[in-house]
């Protein structure tokens, strides 16, 4: 098993890679958001990150396409839009020499919420481009599945519907969100539906009601019951930690408790 964490984009890539490695992880899953972390600031900042990277040891292996566009939007020219910026990013994702990168489905909001069918058909629409174009550049695109506030694609049906529509899609597979205002049993619904489709996973805490992520123990994920799920399932892969503390002491700490928890399960 491989542990990561992400970078946080207000502060410099390379920094970040430094920051990380020091912390004991074994690769980056790079947020390309913006502002220290969108694709023209790496393109821009290449040289000194390519340092960081050969002085630490820290590679990236996994992209986490932009986090903050609307890939569902009811305005097609937004939606044009939030495309274009992924694309980008799977651009830069090649470049770096990913394999594999996270996509969120977008956000039915707005007027979308009374016809909830047509925002899933315009993701259905978004992913097909942005499979297109991660099949050019040879990169695996692997579905996020998100929470109730998203509108769609937390609900294990979601998952067995997208992809059986497209082979070559796998799936990001959020233990954290996946027990956000939800019954208990659908967190073991998701990974059945994801199988051997799952490709990557997001480990974080909260408390039940909202992506807090928090540091592991703080909250009431069931971590242990969804890493014993994966391992019946024959799961290793990569393991990101998504905890967003301030202090990064929680993050090493967060750390030792997923490596051990791991081994548990």
């Amino acid at each position: 098993m491989l542990y990561g964490a992400t970078n946080f984009p207000l502060r410099p890539l390379a920094d970040e890679i430094r920051t990380l490695a020091g912390l004991g992880f074994d690769f980056l899953e790079v947020c390309l958001d913006p502002p220290e972390a969108s694709p023209a600031r790496i393109d821009a900042n290449l040289p000194a990150i390519e340092a960081a990277i050969a002085e630490t040891g820290l590679k990236p292996r996994v992209g986490h396409l932009p986090t903050f566009v609307w890939l569902a939007d009811i305005y097609d020219s937004i939606r044009r839009a939030s495309l274009k910026e992924v694309d980008s990013a799977l651009e830069t994702c090649a470049r770096l020499g990913l394999k594999k990168a996270v996509v969120h489905p977008g956000y039915i909001t707005g007027l979308l919420t009374f016809i909830p069918q047509l925002g899933q058909n315009l993701v259905y629409r978004s992913l097909e481009e942005l499979l297109a174009s991660a099949e050019r550049l040879r990169v695996t695109l692997c579905l996020e599945n998100m929470f109730p506030r998203a509108g769609c694609f937390f609900r294990p049906e979601e998952f067995t519907e997208v992809l059986a529509r497209y082979p070559q899609l796998m799936m990001t597979l959020d233990l954290s969100h996946g027990q956000i205002q939800a019954p208990p049993e659908r967190m073991a619904g998701l990974i059945a539906a994801g199988g051997r489709r799952i490709r990557h996973v997001h480990v974080s805490d909260n408390r039940g009601q909202d992506d807090e992520h928090l540091p592991l123990g703080t909250g009431r994920v069931d971590l242990a019951g969804g890493f014993s799920a994966l391992k019946k399932l024959g799961y290793d892969d990569t393991i990101t930690l998504e905890v967003f503390a301030p202090d990064r002491d929680y993050l090493a700490m967060s750390l030792s408790k997923v490596k051990a928890l791991w081994e548990k399960a």
